[in-house]
């Protein structure tokens, strides 16, 4: 069975990989140069690589995991110390650690949080662990009945005084998707804290040796073309072509550049792009169609990724840091955390601006002022007195619509792979997957598709041999 599928980020090259296991041959197409969606990266004129974002993969990433495995790359994860580092605002250039001891969970994560007196005190603690305690007995149904409170509001349905949130979940809110705990839907915290505390290596992380287009996602199609599928690029999808039923006729793809738009056809149709971008394709006969209207609630969040490439290093530590600054999120000395961008006597900084919104329309130069005042409040060793640190130069990636804003509500409001029309199905961490907007989101939207399309193949075949051997 052929198989079009349109967006070539972790969804779409996910879908692909399985559908190719599943005995079908995939069609990738990509709208832009690079692969990797929203994990894409760029090399610079000196040959340094800027990123889409800072993507960290957690031992809480199953599928992401297994298609590491599968692909036999695992070794391109570099695994940090299983902890959790946040800066100090009022004691600017320390850190208070999270620590996981090697024990089973959550005996783990409930002695790391206890182990640490610098951000919560014991009262706090405790009022905490006792909210926690539906979610990890209830599981993943309550976490999802969850999703009609912000974080906040559920933080104040269980009486956790609200310096929690400012202490931790300020900072773990715009790590997760880029807004704050009052925005938030509670659903996206829970889910994280529930596989952090219930699996022993949930919530360590690492980070991939160099730029994932090269790194991962290029095995992918590399596995892809190996099983007779294709991957193009510079392939955008332009229309989605009907027949008299409302199923795909076809796709029409390309036309950069003065090239020419051409018709796609296929078995079965999937698009893999990001939510944004698949409702303003939409046809009009489809607009009608409840999982279809519903996506017209689902809204990328603004995201900026800032590079910084320093005279010196800044920092000596191994791992994803939690800024707790008003403007940054996360950060990493990525000349440390990543084998290829490794400088031994000089730091780049990959720090992500959160939230963004009121920030994604102004010049590069204000962005870059602002985030090195925060900087000399994370280090102010370096940003004081007469010999400061130097910034060498910068990049500023900005998404205007990235990762859907996960508010409450949202979970209603996310469709199935398999949609209400026969032949067209949908993959991205916007569908509806345990995992939410991140990779492993991504990853299991697409290997669920493939599952589904496959299905769906599968069911005409038991259909039509029914009718051949009712007619006999």
């Amino acid at each position: 069975m052929r198989v079009v599928i349109a967006g070539a980020g972790l969804a779409g090259l996910s879908c692909a990989k399985y559908l190719c296991d599943l005995g079908h041959i995939p069609v990738v197409y990509e709208a832009r140069d690079v692969l990797g969606g929203k994990v894409a990266a760029w090399k610079d004129e000196d040959g340094d690589w800027y990123e889409t974002g800072l993507h960290i993969f957690f031992g809480a990433y199953p599928n992401m995991l297994q298609l590491f495995n599968e692909l036999g790359i695992e070794d391109r994860l570099q695994w940090k110390s299983h902890s959790m580092i946040f800066n100090q605002p009022e004691e600017p250039g320390t850190y208070s650690r999270f620590d996981f001891p090697d024990l089973p969970a959550p005996i783990n994560g409930v002695t790391a949080i206890l182990r640490n007196n610098d951000m919560l005190s014991w009262p706090e603690k405790v009022l905490f662990g006792i909210g926690l305690i539906p979610a990890m007995l209830r599981g993943q149904k309550y976490v999802e009945e969850c999703d009609k409170l912000s974080w906040t509001e559920w933080l104040k349905t269980h009486n956790i005084p609200s310096r929690v949130n400012d202490e931790v979940f300020i900072a773990m809110s715009k790590a997760l998707n880029f807004i704050g705990p009052d925005e938030i839907s509670s659903t996206v915290l829970l889910t994280a804290l529930n596989r952090f505390l219930q699996e022993k290596n949930g919530s360590k992380m690492a980070f991939l040796d160099g730029a994932p287009p090269e790194r991962l996602c290029a095995p992918i199609v590399d596995y892809i073309r190996s099983k007779g599928g294709e991957v193009h690029i510079n392939s955008p999808l332009k229309e989605i072509n009907l027949n008299e039923d409302s199923s795909v006729k076809s796709f029409k793809i390309g036309g950069l550049n003065g090239e020419e738009v051409r018709e796609v056809k296929a078995d079965k149709y999937v698009s893999a792009l990001p939510v944004d971008l698949i409702k303003l394709l939409i046809p009009k006969p489809w607009e009608g169609l409840d999982l279809f209207r519903k996506l017209e609630g689902l809204k990328g969040v603004p995201v900026i990724n800032i590079h910084l490439w320093f005279d010196r290093k800044l920092t000596d530590i191994d791992h994803l840091l939690f800024s707790r600054s008003k403007l940054l999120s996360v950060y990493a000395d990525m000349s440390i955390t990543c084998k290829e961008y490794e400088d031994p006597n000089r730091s780049m900084l990959e720090l992500v601006f959160a939230p963004a919104k009121d920030w994604i329309s102004k010049s590069d130069e204000d962005i870059i002022e602002a985030t090195l005042k925060e900087l000399k409040i994370l280090f102010p060793m370096h940003f004081t007195g007469e010999n400061q640190a130097k910034l060498r130069k910068y990049k500023v990636v900005k998404t205007p619509l990235s990762v859907y804003k996960a508010v409450p509500g949202c979970q209603d409001l996310r469709p199935d792979q398999k949609t209400p029309i026969t032949n067209f199905f949908l993959a991205g961490d916007f569908t509806m997957q345990r995992y939410l907007a991140s990779m492993e989101g991504a990853v299991l939207s697409g290997k669920t598709c493939a599952e589904k399309v496959n299905q769906s193949q599968q069911d005409l075949s038991n259909n039509t041999s029914k009718e051949i051997k009712g007619y006999e």
